[in-house]
């Protein structure tokens, strides 16, 4: 058992003060006022000298497996070194349970990443499964991302479904000329900045490229009900228009991630799904691909979660800058990264918030400097994980 003491509790409604939180076993047992309970010497008590106390954050798309995986574009390291250093990583930024959003491409033809071939995906899959299923420090899920032109691995998919290795899907299409690739102009600077091609070369990409074969809309809306069927959320990805809104959820596609314009934002959220953005582009101030500003968003009350993307420290500095900077209040952008994402995937019941009876995964939360916060205090299921002492 523990009790933590000295710090500020986020919980749903409010910043808590003055108040001690007791864990027992694997669940919050209760918030009291600071005093109120008497630890005996079976109860570990924890300072959290001033911090605040927050849910631990759920991390619906991050592709940062493969930058550990593949660090450099021909440099495979082994995967299950990669899993496990990763997870390690992935405490020191408050992120308790992560969806590590493996894609399922065919081909991307400038920017060949080996990290994304079948074979390397599918042992990257069966590692994450197991490592959770042994010795870990996080909760590991999959989030298993469908480029619609994948038509090859649509029975492989179905496989890993079935076998409960797949924990959320999306379904992807960034051909040129739509969703994330609407602008060409943005298209062909991406190309440029991976590979040293021509314009010539770009056009005959770009031809061959909206001349490929994709998954039907019937065969979406087939896959889509099997993962219905087996409890996996469904989520589209770089909406960019009022017609593909309705389109994904038709086949049950609740959660919009990475909505292309302000305006698609807001018709998601009216249309009841929730919404994705990215926490670096609240770092940078707006999105690498000239696409929607994450701050101009939240501030419209158009984004409901905030993911990582590929960039997992960004998640606990956005939540503090969109208080800091946009003058956001801290216990909804709070929400961003905790309970939402829980709400997202039905997990509402059990994480994202501090509630007496939910599972205790938990961060304090200091700040080293005025505008620094950092972890120096992961729960997970109960158990204190990891304690930095910053000297």
């Amino acid at each position: 058992m523990y009790l933590i003491t000295g710090g500020k509790i986020i919980t749903e409604e409010a910043i808590l003060e003055g108040f001690d939180l007791l864990i027992a076993g694997n669940r919050i047992e209760k918030v009291v006022k600071q005093g109120e309970f008497n630890p005996d010497e079976t109860i570990q008590v924890i300072d959290a000298e001033g911090g605040y106390i927050s849910p631990g954050f759920i991390d619906l798309h991050s592709d940062y497996i493969e930058h550990m995986a593949a660090p450099r574009p021909t440099s495979l390291m082994d995967f299950h070194l990669s899993v496990r250093e990763t997870e390690k990583e992935l405490i020191t930024h408050g992120i308790t349970t992560m969806y590590h959003s493996l894609s399922l491409f065919k081909d991307t033809e400038y920017a060949y990443k080996p990290i994304r071939e079948t074979e390397n995906v599918k042992q990257l899959i069966d590692i994450i499964d197991k490592t959770h299923h042994s010795k870990h420090l996080v909760r590991h899920r999959f989030h298993a991302r469908l480029e619609i032109d994948n038509v090859e691995e649509i029975a492989n998919l179905k496989t890993f479904i079935a076998e409960k290795k797949v924990h959320l899907l999306s379904f992807m299409d960034h051909t040129p000329g739509q969703g994330q690739y609407r602008n060409l102009e943005i298209y062909r600077a991406t190309v440029k900045g991976y590979s040293n091609k021509s314009d010539e070369e770009i056009a005959q990409i770009l031809e061959r490229h909206q001349q490929k074969e994709k998954l039907t809309i019937d065969g979406i809306r087939e896959l889509a009900q099997f993962a219905r069927e087996h409890q996996i959320t469904i989520a589209s990805h770089d909406d960019d228009s009022l017609e593909k809104l309705e389109l994904v959820q038709s086949f049950g596609a609740v959660i919009s991630e990475f909505p292309i314009t302000l305006e698609i934002a807001l018709k998601a959220k009216e249309n009841g799904m929730f919404t994705i953005a990215g926490a670096p582009n609240v770092l940078l101030g707006g999105s690498h691909s000239g696409n929607l500003s994450a701050p101009e968003a939240i501030r419209a009350g158009s984004i409901d979660i905030l993911c990582s993307d590929y960039y997992p420290a960004a998640l606990l500095h956005a939540v503090f800058e969109m208080n800091r900077k946009h003058d956001m209040d801290l216990v909804e952008m709070f929400k961003l990264v905790t309970l939402n994402p829980a709400k997202a995937i039905k997990l509402d019941h059990e994480l994202g918030s501090i509630r007496e009876g939910k599972t205790a995964d938990l961060l304090i939360i200091e700040k080293i400097e005025p505008n620094f916060p950092v972890i120096t205090a992961v729960f997970v299921d109960g158990r204190l994980i990891q304690k930095t002492n910053y000297r």
